[in-house]
């Protein structure tokens, strides 16, 4: 029987540097809560979504991992 061991190089277990995420991807390295996340995104400390349609959202994961090196001094793009 194989020995499952849990490196972050485990496919699936890291937040890739490009590319965008939705939230069921971003909560297992998310220090807070979905709401918390979305308080802090309409306050403008964290970052900013992309909606691609009504239910569909994604954040940009380069700035999903500015956000986690540092979210207390985190300040989002204003577009």
């Amino acid at each position: 029987m194989a020995q499952h061991t849990d490196t972050p190089t485990t496919p699936g277990k890291t937040l890739p540097v490009d590319g965008m995420s939705r939230w069921n991807q971003i909560a297992p390295f998310s220090p807070f809560s979905r709401e918390k996340f979305r308080q802090l995104v309409r306050a403008g400390k964290a970052p900013q979504p992309v909606k691609f349609s009504e239910r569909c959202t994604a954040y940009q994961n380069r700035e999903l991992h500015a956000f986690f090196a540092d979210p207390l001094n985190y300040c989002a793009e204003v577009k």
